[in-house]
């Protein structure tokens, strides 16, 4: 909607034209009889009735003195000798507008003619030339021609546009309905004559000193003539002839009352549109005609056309007014408020949960203290999925941190905020990243962790060097399986962490391993091994079979196994294990390659040379690993039995069923299982992984 205003003026006006009309048609009903003459339109002129008519009406239709000659634009009427435009028909106070036919308004100076005037005088009557005497309301603009100029007379106004060098045109207003010799200077003589305007007793010292511009601008608008002037009384029309008309007329001036309203930017002069039109109708429809008894008047026919017009026009625009400016707004305030009471809600659950935490938890603090912890987040460390992480140092003291900023997005419920804070809040474990502290004032809300100087393992696994020897790569395993195993087992309630990878895994400057980023844990019971399945989150390629489909599975501990599985095997690959610029496509992907490097081994009853090369320590990861990863939840090791594994010697593990990412082709048959159509979709989505995703 481009233009308010515009929009509701046309609204309001289109339902006045509307009810207008059926209020037309109720006071049309209204009119049980009139004279037999029917209503007649003339050039721009509506409904115009006795004692005008037309050429050619009936007889005894009309006074043929007001016989109109009607165009397409204009009403034309005789008047003596000179011609005239009907303009305006005032039928309640009996008289009409006119403007000389013969007169410019359009010219810079115009002259009316000098040789012909309606001439005033008494009603019905004839003068001696057989003319109709018709009664002006009107002044008299009087112009003379001057031998000599008048500087001695105020009324006269020079016209200068019609004066030469040996005459001069003067112009006054005669305080006469006619132009008297007596007014005349001696060396002036009369030219030409023009009415203007409608007669006022008062206005006479006004036009004194007006200008020949204010007064041609005057003569420009025409004049009045007073009717009926034949010695006849029209037919009286009826009671609901008068009725009618009234209901018309003030109809009509409510209607152009609503527009002047309507039409101007001030609020005040909307109410009166909207509030005041109806009473303006009833102001003007209540007050009889002149001589009528008003008892006669206010019939039951009357007061039910009033009503039906009062109410067929103010029930729309109430109803307009209510639902706009009303139930909108009430609306959007009710929509405004509830979002208000839910956030609040929200807010008031995090500050419950907040008040409880301090007293047993990490430190709180506000968020000027991250602010100034932070330097104004001057260090940034890196960006995640739920926000960006800043570095900064705890005063007093100087230890550093590293502060998560959580984004609106990923928190504005805060049920992620609450997971992570009553998560790692209470857990001192030497494989766990610590919280130190959190802040959370209105949605901002921040995580304070201890500062893990080397950064995340995936730096060092994927690197083009080797970073580590197999002996602390292996120490490194076994303290990310002790950490996730504490979270299964050495809590009142299991942590699942759903989002295990090289990513969340940090490193302290001893690169003793943390596990990190419990954004996606969730708490259940220890006892319980069923999961609700809308916990499946997590990162594409680390993620278990069940939980994309429970044809698996029930997702449980076992869950974050799997994703240990494949961290596993990229540590022992030093490289990802989708690896789509692999030298074969066989190696494309490492668990199926390295699988059957290993079962290779014992089926030709000798050593490949890739298994050869193989350091034992490496073996044994990528075997812990083939365990983790197998389809079946219940085939996979628990976190526990995991860590037993990754202590004892490679030579004493066995070999695992072939897991289900490998060729149907390659399947031993005692090992094979009978998957369903399911099975083998989820395993192609899962094979075509690509790089992970960053969080």
């Amino acid at each position: 909607m481009g233009n308010p205003g515009a929009y509701y003026r046309s609204v309001a006006m289109q339902a006045l034209t509307v009810f207008s009309l059926v209020a037309f048609f109720a006071a049309d009903h209204v009119h049980g009889g009139n004279d037999g003459c029917q209503l007649f339109s003339c050039g721009h002129l509506q409904n115009i009735s006795y004692p005008f008519r037309r050429r050619g009406d009936p007889v005894g239709c009309g006074s043929e003195a007001y016989e109109l000659v009607c165009t397409s634009s204009k009403a034309t009427i005789q008047i003596n000798t000179g011609t005239y435009y009907v303009t305006a028909i005032n039928y309640t106070d009996s008289y009409f507008w006119v403007m000389d036919a013969n007169f410019d308004p359009n010219s810079s100076c115009p002259l009316p003619l000098w040789n012909h005037r309606p001439y005033s005088g008494s009603f019905g009557k004839l003068d001696s030339r057989g003319f109709f005497d018709f009664h002006i309301r009107s002044r008299i603009a009087c112009f003379a021609n001057c031998s000599e100029a008048v500087t001695n007379n105020s009324a006269y106004k020079p016209v200068a546009c019609l004066g030469t060098n040996n005459s001069h045109v003067y112009v006054w207003v005669s305080q006469y309905a006619e132009c008297s010799v007596e007014d005349l200077e001696p060396y002036c003589g009369y030219l030409a004559m023009i009415p203007f305007g409608e007669y006022h007793s008062s206005d006479w010292l006004q036009l004194q000193g007006a200008s020949y511009a204010d007064i041609r601008q005057i003569i420009t608008k025409g004049f009045t003539v007073q009717f009926p002037v034949d010695g006849t009384l029209p037919p009286q029309p009826s009671t609901n002839e008068k009725l009618r008309k009234n209901i018309n007329t003030c109809l009509n001036n409510s209607t152009r009352y609503f527009k002047e309203q309507i039409s101007s930017a001030s609020i005040m002069n909307w109410t009166h549109a909207f509030f005041w039109s109806e009473v303006h109708f009833l102001e003007c429809v209540t007050q009889p005609p002149t001589h009528s008894s008003s008892d006669h008047y206010y019939t039951t026919k009357f007061v039910l056309v009033v009503a039906t017009i009062v109410s067929a026009i103010a029930i729309p625009k109430f109803l307009f007014v209510l639902c706009r400016f009303l139930l909108a707004p009430l609306a959007l305030w009710t929509f405004l408020l509830y979002k208000y009471w839910k956030t609040r809600i929200t807010i008031d659950a995090v500050e419950k949960f907040l008040r409880i935490q301090q007293m047993i938890g990490p430190t709180r603090y506000s968020y000027t203290d991250i602010v100034a912890v932070t330097s104004h987040f001057r260090d940034k460390l890196g960006q995640g999925g739920y926000g960006s992480v800043y570095k900064g140092v705890l005063l007093p003291g100087g230890a550093h941190v590293a502060v998560k900023m959580l984004e609106g997005n990923s928190s504005c419920n805060g049920e992620d905020f609450i997971s992570e804070v009553s998560t790692i809040g209470r857990i001192h474990h030497v494989n766990v990243v610590r919280l130190v502290g959190f802040c959370s004032e209105e949605m901002r809300r921040a995580l304070v962790y201890e500062y893990m100087p080397r950064g995340s393992l995936d730096k060092y696994i994927f690197s083009a060097e080797k970073s580590f020897s197999w002996d602390k790569l292996n120490e490194i395993a076994l303290g990310i399986a002790r950490g996730i195993n504490y979270l299964h087992q050495g809590c009142d309630m299991q942590i699942l962490h759903f989002d295990i990878k090289p990513h969340n895994i940090l490193l302290d400057s001893n690169f003793v391993p943390k596990v990190a980023d419990f954004g996606l844990a969730k708490l259940y019971p220890r006892g319980d091994s069923f999961v609700p399945l809308s916990a499946m989150r997590g990162t594409i390629g680390y993620i278990a079979p069940e939980m994309i489909s429970r044809s698996f599975g029930v997702v449980s501990s076992k869950s974050d196994v799997y994703s240990f599985g494949m961290l596993l095997l990229e540590m022992a690959g030093g490289r990802r294990n989708a690896d789509p610029n692999a030298a074969t496509s066989s190696q494309g992907y490492y668990p199926s390659w390295v699988y059957d490097q290993l079962t290779l081994q014992g089926e030709a009853c000798e050593i490949s040379p890739v298994i050869a090369d193989m350091h034992e320590l490496e073996k044994k990861l990528c075997v812990v690993g083939l365990w983790c990863i197998q389809m079946r939840s219940v085939d996979r090791p628990t976190m526990s039995e995991v860590m037993q594994m990754l202590e004892a010697g490679a030579d004493v593990l066995q070999m695992p069923s072939r897991p289900f990412f490998c060729d149907e082709g390659h399947i031993h048959v005692e090992d094979s299982y009978h998957f369903t159509s399911e099975l083998t979709t989820v395993s192609e989505e899962l094979t075509a992984v690509s790089e992970e995703d960053e969080e």
